[in-house]
């Protein structure tokens, strides 16, 4: 009696294959795409004055530019703000809410954040953007960035990762 040969060579699944190329993918994209923040270009137009012409036109008549209306100063006394530590320094939240009420924010609470922030940053509703601004200003804070859950939508959140200088 003849036994069989069981020596030979077995070819993965395509469902192993698809995944070990999919993972191989997802760590190919990850380490391309890590690293700092998005930088911001600042774009500048140039515009071209026409040469005068001999004889005007009514198109070469200067025209007036529309102004548009200033937005309404931001009342710092009517936005709410919270304050979170996101750091190991006892008290910080504290403190950081004692000087925006004396800037004249509507301080409503300080506690601390659980969770993962990369950098101090005033987080913002959509419709506040223009005061997050000014309170980082007011801080010192160098980031801000949109409100996502579980933050609320009605008021600035300030969140800090460490002392402000």
């Amino acid at each position: 009696m003849r036994h069989r040969d069981q020596r030979g060579i077995v070819f993965p699944s395509p469902v192993v294959m698809l995944s070990i190329i999919a993972v191989a993918m997802a760590a190919v994209a990850f380490v391309a795409t890590r690293g700092g923040e998005p930088t911001e270009k600042e774009i500048t137009t140039i515009s071209r004055e026409a040469t005068p012409s001999a004889t005007p036109t009514p198109s070469a008549a200067p025209e007036k530019k529309k102004q548009k209306p200033k937005p309404p100063a931001i009342e710092r006394g009517k936005v709410y703000v919270e304050v979170y530590n996101n750091s190991g320094i006892t008290g910080l939240a504290g403190t950081v809410a004692d000087s925006a009420g004396r800037a004249g924010w509507q301080v409503v609470g300080s506690d601390n954040w659980y969770g993962t922030i990369p950098a101090t940053t005033v987080y913002y509703p959509a419709r506040l953007e223009r005061a997050a601004k000014l309170l980082a200003l007011d801080l010192g804070i160098e980031r801000t960035a949109p409100a996502v859950d579980p933050m609320r939508l009605d008021r600035l959140t300030v969140i800090l990762t460490g002392a402000l200088d």
